[in-house]
Order: C-alpha cells, then sequence, then structure tokens
C-alpha cells in the first residue's frame, strides 16, 4: 500500500427536498384542506477519526463526495426522507484545512472523534405550513435550501512518541528495522526513503513508537530534495532521535546542516528534546570514530551515543534514553490533565 498524507478533495451536502403542494381529495368530504408535506433535509458531510488506517491513500483515486438531498414532501402530510449522510473516514492524526492550505478547521488526534464539515439543506415547507384563518388554501410551497460545497485539505501528521531525524543514509531505517518489527526499504547503495515508516519499540517492557523521517538535505526548507514535507509528521513527537552517519567527512557539520533545518521550519522543532547518536560506529576505524564524536560533542554540546544498528552496538542504550524521555513526558501530561480536570470538574 502507498503511503498519502495530503490530499485535497471536494464536498458537497445534500440539498433540502422541496415542499408539496396538495389538497385533501376524498369522497364526502368537500373542504378537506391542504395537506402538502415539507421536504426533507439534505445529508450531512462527516468526517471520522477510524482505527485501522495509517494513509490517505483512498483519497487519490476519489476526491469527490456529495450526501444525497432531501426526498420531496408529498400529499397526506407526509414528509420527504432525510438525505443520507457520507462519511469521510481518515487516520488519527489528520488534520483539515480550508481550500487555501492555510485555516485550520479540525484536527483529529483521537479515535471516533467526528467533526461535521457541511451540514445538509433544510426541507421546504409543504402547503399545509401557510394555512392561517384567512388563507385557508395555500396554493404555494417552498423549495428547499441548498446544501454547503467546498473544497478542503487532508493532511496527516503521524502521532509517534518519538521521530529519527537525520541526512541521506545515516542508517534511519536501519535502525528502525532493528529495533521493530517495520520493514522498510535497505540497500548497500545510497539512497533515501522516500515515505515516513512507523514502527513499535519494546524495552524494558516499555512501549513506544517510533517514525523515521526521509532524509533532509541542505536547503530543504527552500524546497530542495523532499523538502521540508515530512517534517510535519515529527511535530506531534516527544523527542527526536538525530543520527549522524560515522562514515561522513564531518560529524559536527553534518549535524548543523539538519539542526539548520529544523531551526528553519521552527513549529516547535527548534525546541523539541533531542538524543543526538553517532551511527554506523562499525565501519570506521577507532581514531575516525573518536575525531568524528569529538566533532560531533563540539557541534551539539552534549555527549553523543555510539551505535551501530548492524552489530547493535549501543542500540539498548539508544532505546532506554528514548524511553526514559516518553515517560517523563507522558506523566507530566497526566498531571496537566488531572490538574486541568480539577479546576474544570
Amino acid at each position: 500500500m502507498k503511503f498519502l498524507d495530503q490530499a485535497k478533495v471536494y464536498i458537497r451536502s445534500g440539498d433540502g427536498g422541496a415542499g408539496s403542494v396538495s389538497f385533501r381529495r376524498e369522497k364526502f368530504i368537500e373542504f378537506g384542506g391542504p395537506d402538502g408535506g415539507d421536504g426533507g433535509r439534505g445529508g450531512d458531510v462527516r468526517v471520522e477519526c477510524v482505527d485501522g488506517l495509517n494513509t490517505l491513500i483512498d483519497y487519490r483515486y476519489q476526491q469527490h463526495f456529495k450526501a444525497r438531498p432531501g426526498g420531496h414532501g408529498m400529499g397526506k402530510n407526509r414528509t420527504g426522507a432525510r438525505g443520507a449522510d457520507i462519511v469521510l473516514k481518515v487516520p488519527k492524526g489528520t488534520q483539515i484545512f480550508d481550500e487555501d492550505g492555510e485555516t485550520l478547521i479540525a484536527d483529529l488526534t483521537e479515535l471516533g472523534q467526528t467533526v461535521t464539515l457541511a451540514k445538509g439543506g433544510n426541507g421546504g415547507f409543504g402547503n399545509a405550513y401557510f394555512t392561517t384563518s384567512t388563507n385557508r388554501a395555500p396554493r404555494h410551497a417552498n423549495p428547499g435550501l441548498q446544501g454547503d460545497e467546498r473544497w478542503i485539505w487532508l493532511r496527516l501528521k503521524l502521532i509517534a512518541d518519538a521521530g529519527l531525524v537525520g541526512l541521506p543514509n545515516a542508517g534511519k531505517s536501519t535502525f528502525l528495522a532493528t529495533v521493530t518489527a517495520a520493514r522498510p526499504k535497505i540497500a548497500d547503495y545510497p539512497f533515501t526513503t522516500l515515505h515516513p515508516g512507523l514502527g513499535v519499540v519494546r524495552v524494558d517492557q516499555r512501549e513506544f513508537v517510533l517514525a523515521d523521517i526521509p532524509g533532509l538535505i541542505e536547503g530543504a526548507h527552500e524546497g530542495h530534495g523532499l523538502g521540508d514535507r515530512f517534517l510535519g509528521h515529527v511535530e506531534r513527537c516527544r523527542v527526536l532521535l538525530h543520527l549522524i552517519d560515522a562514515t561522513s567527512d564531518h560529524a559536527g557539520k553534518a549535524y548543523k546542516i539538519v539542526r539548520d533545518e529544523l531551526d528553519a521550519y521552527g513549529n516547535g522543532l527548534e525546541d523539541k528534546l533531542e538524543i543526538v547518536a553517532l551511527s554506523k560506529i562499525d565501519a570506521v576505524t577507532p581514531e575516525h570514530l573518536k575525531d568524528q564524536k569529538a566533532r560531533l560533542k563540539r557541534a551539539a554540546k552534549k555527549e553523543p551515543l555510539l551505535i551501530s544498528a548492524a552489530s547493535n552496538q549501543g542500540i539498548t542504550e539508544a532505546l532506554r534514553a528514548l524511553a526514559s524521555v516518553i515517560g517523563e513526558s507522558r506523566a507530566e501530561e497526566s498531571e496537566a490533565l488531572i490538574e486541568d480536570e480539577a479546576w474544570h470538574p
């Protein structure tokens, strides 16, 4: 299944049904009077957050969604049927923007969340509604109101506890495949991941979700390479694991390239907690590793971890560091939620 994290769709709610002009016609009833029923309400367009989805690929092949119109009113005071709603099912973490791509309409972060984007038109009144003491036989009815229509953007931001960032070929996909059951593409030639990947990590009887983000290059915030399109997926992460390739020319410069892109992107990424690790340490000599570690320490202003996904060196220590930060973040969120409930019972 292909990964799609952005889609533009057209939605239209149903028109309301027209009211009916009708009069009672029965034998032996001379003045039956008006009995035209009202029209039915048009269907709504709703978006629902459901389990079992992790991509917006369904909206690549169908971009137009229209709810059913309401039924027309009928004689004998029969109201038209209500139009059927249409429900767009999206994965957890989907944001809904207006056509301008900037106005946020809804952010669906919990399963079962539902938001109505377009309400169906009201049905028109039948002629029975207009009966008065002076107008005993009205011969007019209302048409139904038209439904709403609009274009919207659906954007998926993966909800993960930790995110992997780094330059292309920094070993992010190999790390993800080593610590989770995810199976991203890995090969012995240089290339970059094209789509984000997710996996569940288990360490010391604790679990968290890890996201692998396609590699950044210098100028990504200006659209170079894959650009910063996928950085939105790490906005929700509690901590970032920044991998730097030990076989690169200069670990400090490699770190600063990605760090500058995160700062230029903004949206809170510049302030995220970060764990720095030097990867592929099994592929360099001890002397070269010592130099790279010193360069990275000067650039990051913190002691880097040393890991090798191929030989499992330092993997457990890196996972425990991530789990510790994630655990503290979850505890702080729980405390904040308890305090909020105490203030707003």
